[in-house]
């Protein structure tokens, strides 16, 4: 299949949804009840050019196993509004201090430091009252995936991860951290946006583990790429500046592994997740070539 093509379709449906949650209403672009500086903030950072990777593996996991209509919309737009919060506070003077970041400048740097925040708080509040608001289905269901990404968002999630990233800092870590801290950081939204499309689109349980260990070992991938990218990727690529992991002496695959190590081991577990999925019918091709995607990337 033509992947590129694929999700560049996705991608479509998945803004056309975001522009439905946040309008550009008028000069100000600021909804009705909204602050200005604030909602200008938000779609700042959400429309500056992503790639839609989570809602479009959510959408991709529920089509997998059957799901139908549209009903998944408002989970992948919700991912993708947790996932743009954590890169507006990613980028912070508080903790990596970036100016760019997909090209363009960093949130607080076009609107200050407070509304920054501020900005992803409301992103990451609006995910939730966005998932609650417009389900369909099983009221049971929605609540146990409601969960789930919550606990990926949070504490024993992508939080989580960030605070073992920054504490890690300058340090000698051993493997199990920088694990860890992969698995967290980067790796429990990318599961989490997987096992809800299977969720919602109806898989039984032994297609939801399936698909689980194939979340693993994509989300874990895709943050070592990222490791190897932050040392040897084009800046005019990724859209910010390379070498930082590097300066802050972060705990990396690379730091720990090498380059070389680091680039075999993500495509060892490119390979082991698409075996997993190797039993389901075509229907699955897509979730295969995003973990090609994923390995083969430049940004």
């Amino acid at each position: 299949m033509d992947i590129k093509k694929y999700l560049e379709e996705k991608k479509k449906i998945v803004d056309a949804a975001l522009e439905g949650c946040f309008p550009n209403t008028d000069a100000t672009g600021c909804e009705t009840g909204y602050p200005s500086s604030l909602y200008q903030a938000m779609r700042h950072s959400l429309f500056s050019g992503g790639k839609r990777i989570r809602p479009i593996l959510s959408i991709a996991a529920f089509e997998a196993v059957g799901g139908k209509g549209d009903k998944i919309l408002p989970f992948a737009c919700g991912l993708e509004m947790i996932h743009t919060y954590s890169l507006i506070h990613d980028d912070l003077p508080a903790i990596d201090n970036d100016d760019y970041r997909r090209g363009k400048p960093a949130c607080h740097k076009v609107f200050g430091e407070a509304i920054g925040i501020l900005a992803g708080d409301g992103l990451l509040t609006k995910a939730f009252e966005l998932m609650t608001k417009h389900s369909f289905g099983d009221q049971e269901i929605i609540l146990n995936i409601v969960n789930e990404i919550a606990r990926a968002s949070g504490i024993s999630g992508m939080v989580g991860g960030q605070v073992a990233d920054i504490e890690s800092e300058g340090k000698e870590v051993d493997f199990p951290t920088v694990q860890y801290i992969h698995t967290h950081k980067t790796g429990a939204l990318i599961l989490a946006s997987v096992r809800t499309g299977v969720k919602l689109g109806g898989g039984d349980e032994e297609t939801l583990k399936a698909f689980t260990h194939f979340g693993e070992r994509i989300g874990l991938a895709f943050q070592i790429v990222d490791d190897i990218l932050n040392v040897e990727g084009k800046a005019e690529l990724l859209g910010k500046s390379t070498g930082s992991d590097l300066f802050k002496k972060k705990a990396t695959y690379p730091s720990l592994l090498g380059i070389e190590e680091s680039r075999r081991r993500a495509a060892e577990l490119m390979e082991s997740g698409i075996d997993l999925l190797n039993p389901f019918g075509p229907e699955v091709e897509p979730l295969k070539e995003i973990a090609r995607f994923v390995i083969r990337r430049e940004s």
